[in-house]
């Protein structure tokens, strides 16, 4: 059994849960922290290489659990005042784990197939990160595209407020933007962007159109979609709404539109 009691927070082993500030986290490429006992079983559901745990000893049936599941991966256990001290946060959901990130998705593989792909443009808060990809992963979204300044998926607040469907949802980060539209297209995609434009059609417009293979770009708040894409894209499209209220917080905007022009 791989379970170990914290002895001292300067334990050279827990270097992966010492004080998980922003800062720190932002800096991380070779792994990520899943935070909660459920969002911990679901990465390694989908198949994320654990590299260690940290668990609150109130816990017990998640200790024994990962601990005779994953032996080649320590199960560090204490105290939450240990924990909150180590962290840097108090850890109500119980548990925390470190996975070696997995390799980028191919792009191409991704594509191929796909009908409803969701961009998002510079989306740089990891909140509206994680709400995008929890409504993806419920509404039929086959695949997310983040363009080279929107926000880090595996962040842990992302990871959380996604409630882990990141870890099933498929997704990749573009190298350029909006260069990036040109793959969307080569491979048969329409491209529109959701936003405020004067020719832009409502939902409901482009849903009856039906398109085959649909890629919807998401803009980042306040900005919106930059003018070069809306040059780009085959088109602008909106959510109507009613006289007085201009727009909706991008990650209820995308849910919304996700499931009027879901493939049907």
């Amino acid at each position: 059994m791989s379970m170990i009691r914290i002895e001292s927070l300067d334990d050279p082993r827990l270097g992966d849960y010492r004080g998980l500030t922003d800062a720190a986290l932002a800096k991380t490429r070779s792994r990520f922290i899943a935070e909660s006992t459920v969002v911990v079983r679901r990465a390694l559901a989908s198949g994320a290489v654990p590299r260690s745990f940290l668990v609150d000893e109130r816990h017990g049936s998640v200790v024994a659990e990962l601990a005779a599941a994953h032996p080649e991966a320590p199960v560090f256990v204490g105290e939450g005042p240990v924990l909150e001290a180590l962290t840097g946060f108090h850890l109500h959901r119980g548990a925390l784990g470190s996975f070696e990130r997995p390799a980028p998705a191919d792009l191409d593989a991704l594509l191929e197939g796909a009908r409803r792909v969701v961009v998002l443009e510079d989306v740089a808060e990891h909140t509206n990160v994680g709400a995008i990809f929890r409504s993806a992963a419920g509404l039929g979204i086959d695949a997310v595209l983040l363009s080279p300044r929107s926000a880090d998926p595996l962040y842990r607040r992302a990871i959380r407020v996604s409630m882990g469907t990141v870890f099933s949802q498929p997704w990749a980060r573009l190298d350029t933007w909006p260069e990036g539209i040109a793959a969307l297209k080569r491979h048969g995609f329409e491209v529109h962007a959701l936003e405020l434009t004067d020719d832009a059609l409502s939902i409901e417009e482009l849903a009856a159109r039906g398109p085959e293979r649909l890629a919807l770009v998401l803009g980042t708040e306040g900005a919106g979609i930059r003018p070069e894409t809306l040059e780009a894209v085959d088109g602008a499209v909106l959510i109507p709404m009613r006289e007085g209220v201009s727009s909706l917080n991008v990650g209820a905007a995308a849910a919304v539109a996700m499931w009027e022009l879901r493939a049907r």
